[in-house]
């Protein structure tokens, strides 16, 4: 049983920058896979970026490739997503997730647990 809490959302202007954070319970951290995923009211949810439980491979969405970073830090429970040059489409519920593996997975229905999710507004 693994629990997920994000934050760090927030309203920000088009260019701008945030970094979302998910905290997750449990002593086999280093052991999932981490994913970000973002829905936008009336959309999809989709893949936006993932780490591998080393935090030695990374995948991302080719729409956010070159702005977004994810990145862990195993010692702390916590994955991040540095997000930077932020569009007005970027906005989005954003959500983390975990799974039980090494492996890093662009598929939601891969990832067995989700956060509540943290808001990103960016205005034009």
């Amino acid at each position: 049983q693994v629990q997920l809490v994000e934050s760090g959302g927030g309203l920000v202007q088009a260019g701008g920058s945030l970094r979302l954070s998910c905290a997750a319970s449990g002593r086999t951290f280093s052991t999932y896979a981490m994913g970000w995923f973002r829905q936008a009211p009336g959309k999809e949810r989709e893949f936006v970026a993932a780490v591998s439980g080393s935090g030695g491979t990374t995948y991302y969405a080719d729409t956010v490739k070159g702005r977004f970073t994810i990145s862990r830090d195993n010692a702390k429970n916590t994955v991040y997503l540095q997000m930077n040059s932020l569009k007005p489409e970027d906005t989005a519920n954003y959500y983390c997730a975990a799974r039980p593996s090494w492996v890093a997975s662009t598929r939601p229905r891969t990832y067995d647990y989700w956060g509540q999710g943290t808001q990103v507004t960016v205005s034009s």
